[in-house]
């Protein structure tokens, strides 16, 4: 029985993952790191930010044989800031969806808080989750480990079997399954290619869900 739901929230409340992809893409690009953005969205999506940019100055010793400059990551959440200030929708449906799940309910996000803030407060779902809202900052090991999930049921009092996860990311996924809980994979956001249901049904999750309308129907069969 699923007695709580988890949701992430980047690529599946609001639909911020491809404005991520698209600023972080072209400002490796700049500093001479080129990737291919469907490898770079299932190779780093659902990291923190301190594994994301570990692993991107990793990249750049190994291709490039020197250090990304050394106000990198400040510019690159100052220009992805700016975007999201401009540009960001929730997903689809996502709003109605959560106002209606009578299920207890969080967010469990690789994002820090202070942009969670920020990214549901413009989409209008920050006050049907407060206060279970939990990042990166809560945890000392973020996705794809377990702690996240686990710290997240434990706030809202429900074992972790008792919880469903909704994820769009590998990485998120794998923390889920890790966490002993049910997990679906989503591939609503504009992020999404062909390559994804595949990816997270790899991963572990136990179904797709493509959309949130698709959601709201199966959260009602619970």
């Amino acid at each position: 029985m699923v007695s709580a739901i988890l949701f992430d929230c980047d690529g599946v409340l609001v639909d911020s993952e491809i404005l991520a992809v698209e600023v972080e893409t072209t400002m490796l690009a700049e500093a001479g790191l080129h990737y291919d953005q469907a490898e770079f969205r299932a190779r780093f999506m659902g990291m923190s930010d301190a594994a994301f940019f570990a692993a991107l100055e990793a990249d750049s010793q190994a291709q490039l044989g020197r250090a990304l400059p050394q106000d990198f990551r400040q510019q690159c959440h100052d220009r992805l800031g700016r975007e999201v200030r401009a540009r960001l929708k929730e997903v689809a449906g996502a709003r109605d969806t959560i106002a209606s799940l009578g299920k207890a309910k969080a967010v469990a996000s690789s994002s820090r808080t202070e942009h969670l803030r920020v990214k549901l407060g413009m989409t209008g779902m920050w006050e049907y989750f407060a206060p279970h809202i939990y990042s990166a900052d809560h945890v000392v090991h973020a996705k794809p480990a377990p702690d996240l999930f686990l710290f997240a049921a434990s706030q809202l009092r429900v074992a972790p079997a008792a919880c469903l996860v909704i994820e769009d990311s590998v990485n998120g996924v794998k923390g889920a399954c890790a966490a002993g809980m049910r997990v679906w994979g989503f591939t609503g956001g504009g992020h999404m290619d062909d390559a994804s249901a595949a990816r997270l049904t790899t991963a572990g999750a136990e179904r797709i869900v493509g959309s949130w309308a698709d959601a709201s129907a199966l959260f009602a069969a619970l």
